[in-house]
């Protein structure tokens, strides 16, 4: 028997309530996944993190704003308008991070896309909660209604912090993510659409959830190849490996014999030249130390510079340091890749640790020969601390008395403050420091940073082993050598509390690209 007070704008029979209040901690899930779907996507295209998160959140919740002031325009049939509501936001969440991926390379202004598709999105989650409670309040008193609505919604938020993070992008990957949260948005709609059938003419929105729905599930069995055209469309060239993990995006690719590896859509390496690159950051180093028995690698989770270091005879242990378990394994595990490093990683005298370079190295002991400090550009400020003078002061720790350290240091031609950066941080850190450069063709000319605990460390000529591909005993002397258009300059030290680096390394390379 249905309630007497069912109508259009009537509160909802006791069975519909509970139903409703289950709803709020879906939607709730729901709308964080695709708040933290857009951060994420944003840093991962765009860059610098802290940035995007912060903008993207920001529109998000003024637009939440704004989707709540509307609410108050939606004068009878409350639920109808919620049940439209969860429908859009299931097409739009739902396709949010395939249609950002496939835009991106095709877009001529990404940004203006990204944000119009999160104000479109927060506004309609704005909606939510107020209709909610209007739909709600002829069967709680105020404070149980508010109460059990917010409950419900806080719950929902931190279902999908932790969610996210452990769970859906590692295992799903962030296309599917949405995918899947659109869904459940759809499930909403359907459940209440089937409720209410016996009240209300409902075929016209159960088709239109149904639409919606069966585009999302086209789109969960097409998600990798989605993936897949956008990173071709995107990188030019074809993709053979291409995975998400916690920590960043990995892409693998292919044009002829060239494989090229890209994090987070920056190029790392390409095999056509980046022996130039690993010979320049490997043999400065070890060819200035005596006896470089203990070798400490930060970053370099390719295992590249391992083979160099490798190569080297008197080196008995290296120890290698890199955040993410997937780049090590698909390295030490898969035959091309583990050909193109020579199995470094799999040697006897290697030994790989998985962890936060940051905090390893402050609970790490020394003593190590030689340091080679080989992460990913400071795009992001997760990755600037990793060039911060607190940072340099415990790899400094860990240096032997008369071992030599180098720091990769970007380009000295496109960003000349941030490479210069890089050397007046390590020696505000009580290291003395040469810079260098080499030409690798596929970045340009970049920069490397040596130190040690005094000058005798650095000593002028390095002593260079036969048989390598660029540098010898005439060419390694004049990397040392700046011309004035890269001749250094005054420059901030990078500190913690102020990321100076990550700042300048944005407006130089802005400039540079656009």
């Amino acid at each position: 028997m249905v309630d007497q007070d069912v109508g259009p704008n009537a509160g909802p029979p006791r069975a519909h309530a509970a139903i409703l209040l289950l709803s709020v901690l879906v939607v709730a899930t729901c709308g964080l996944i695709y708040e933290l779907l857009a951060g994420t996507l944003a840093s991962y295209l765009l860059g610098d993190s802290v940035t995007q998160f912060s903008t993207v959140i920001g529109c998000y919740l003024f637009a939440m704003g704004g989707g709540s002031f509307l609410s108050r325009y939606v004068r009878r049939d409350e639920l109808g308008a919620f049940i439209r509501v969860e429908i859009m936001i299931a097409a739009l969440g739902g396709w949010s991070a395939a249609g950002l991926f496939m835009a991106f390379p095709l877009a001529a202004d990404f940004r203006v896309l990204l944000y119009a598709l999160v104000l479109a999105i927060g506004a309609l989650v704005g909606l939510e909660i107020p209709l909610l409670i209007r739909i709600l309040q002829h069967r709680f008193g105020f404070r149980e209604l508010v109460s059990n609505v917010l409950t419900y919604d806080y719950v929902g938020a931190l279902i999908a912090s932790l969610a996210f993070p452990l769970l859906l992008v590692p295992h799903l990957g962030m296309i599917r993510t949405g995918m899947v949260f659109g869904l459940a948005n759809v499930a909403v709609a359907i459940a209440l659409l089937l409720v209410l059938r016996g009240t209300r003419a409902v075929a016209a929105d159960l088709v239109a959830a149904g639409l919606v729905g069966a585009s999302l599930i086209v789109g969960l069995t097409m998600a990798e190849r989605i993936q897949r055209w956008s990173e071709i469309a995107y990188y030019g060239e074809g993709v053979i490996h291409s995975r998400t993990t916690p920590y960043q995006r990995i892409v693998l690719t292919r044009r002829g014999a060239d494989l090229r590896l890209y994090l987070n859509g920056n190029l790392q390496f390409s095999s056509r030249d980046e022996y130039r690159y690993h010979e320049a950051l490997v043999w400065p180093v070890l060819g200035r130390v005596a006896h470089p028995a203990r070798v400490l690698v930060l970053g370099g989770g390719d295992g590249l510079a391992a083979r160099e270091i490798l190569r080297d005879d008197r080196v008995r242990h290296v120890q290698l340091v890199d955040l993410d378990p997937e780049m090590t394994r698909m390295f030490r595990d898969t035959p091309q890749l583990a050909a193109l490093n020579h199995h470094s990683l799999s040697s006897p005298r290697m030994t790989v640790t998985n962890a936060d370079a940051f905090r390893w190295v402050r609970a790490a002991s020394g003593p190590y020969d030689a340091v080679i400090v080989d992460f990913p550009d400071p795009t992001e400020y997760s990755l600037g601390k990793l060039y911060t003078e607190s940072f340099y002061r415990e790899v400094a720790r860990l240096l032997a008395p008369d071992g030599v350290m180098v720091v990769q240091s970007t380009s000295p031609l496109v960003a000349p403050r941030s490479f210069w950066t890089v050397a007046t941080t390590l020696e505000a850190a009580g290291l003395t420091t040469r810079g260098y450069h080499a030409y690798v063709p596929s970045f340009g000319e970049w920069g490397y940073t040596l130190a040690g605990h005094g000058q005798p460390a650095l000593i002028e000529a390095a002593h260079l082993p036969a048989g390598l591909r660029f540098l010898n005993a005439v060419s390694e002397p004049l990397m040392f050598d700046f011309p004035p258009d890269m001749a250094r300059r005054v420059t901030p030290v990078n500190r913690l509390d102020n990321q100076a680096l990550v700042r300048s390394f944005a407006e130089e390379w802005a400039k540079y690209d656009g």
